[in-house]
């Protein structure tokens, strides 16, 4: 007959230790507030700058803005720069960066420019520590190895940097394996689009209910799926830097500046 109260008693202590972040590196944290971070690199495709490319990582430093890439393992375990699970939108193949080599991806040109798929190391070497970067690693599968192949190739590197996926074992990787690294989760509104993940999986990480497995030190939320219960609450009790996607308007960027702590964004149209 008590059973029923007794359980809901229990709901909030449950659904705060699985949401609860990692409150111990905001002083860390601090240094990214206000950071504006060019998504993809500061690309315009008019202008023959594409997405993820070398020229585009090039302008963001000449802008002094953060940029925002995305990282996969390839074949051969390569870091390559990019973004989509397949070619085809970019370089017209279904082929997928998991299946190939780079020596095989360099077949490829982004766009119909000249430019190619860029590896991670070349990047961090054009960067070189000029401004933050924002890591997004790309884990299609349950296999985790492209956390240990970053985690090695950032060790060399003495830039500011943050790492982030949607992927919660990817984060909680690097809290078993890395905890010095600065780590966020990415999401958004997983449960309104198709996906070969369960329903249930995608539910939980939409309002976070996977922190406890990866601890996050930020989160980083689509805009327009904001407001979120489980964002409010972070931000309110434990003032978790959170950061907002992609903010493609003037006022979304106005937005995003004024109610958060990090702005990935794009802007078209100035002069590169």
């Amino acid at each position: 007959m008590y059973m029923i109260p007794v359980i809901f008693l229990l709901i909030p202590p449950l659904y705060f230790f699985a949401v609860w972040p990692r409150t111990s590196r905001k002083g860390q944290m601090r240094r990214y507030e206000h950071t504006l971070f060019a998504h993809r690199g500061y690309h315009c495709i008019s202008r023959g700058i594409p997405e993820n490319s070398l020229s585009a990582f090039r302008a963001a430093v000449k802008k002094g803005y953060g940029i925002e890439l995305d990282v996969h393992l390839t074949r051969d375990r390569k870091l390559a720069v990019f973004h989509d699970d397949d070619l085809l939108r970019v370089c017209g193949s279904k082929e997928s960066i998991e299946d190939l080599t780079y020596e095989e991806l360099g077949r490829y040109c982004l766009s119909g420019t000249k430019e190619h798929i860029p590896l991670f190391t070349d990047v961090l070497s054009l960067v070189n520590g000029q401004v933050p970067l924002l890591i997004e690693m790309k884990i299609p599968s349950s296999a985790t190895d492209i956390c240990s192949v970053l985690y090695e190739t950032l060790k060399s590197y003495h830039g500011p940097f943050l790492v982030q996926s949607f992927n919660t074992m990817g984060i909680r990787w690097f809290k078993l394996h890395a905890p010095d690294v600065l780590r966020g989760q990415l999401s958004d509104n997983l449960t309104k689009k198709k996906s070969r993940e369960p329903w249930l999986l995608r539910f939980m990480v939409r309002y976070l209910l996977t922190n406890f497995l990866g601890r996050p030190d930020f989160i980083s939320y689509k805009l327009a799926d904001l407001p979120n219960l489980s964002v409010s609450a972070l931000r309110s009790l434990t003032h978790t830097p959170v950061a907002v996607w992609t903010l493609r308007t003037e006022a979304a960027l106005a937005e995003g500046i004024r109610c958060y702590d990090m702005q990935i964004f794009e802007k078209q149209n100035e002069n590169y």
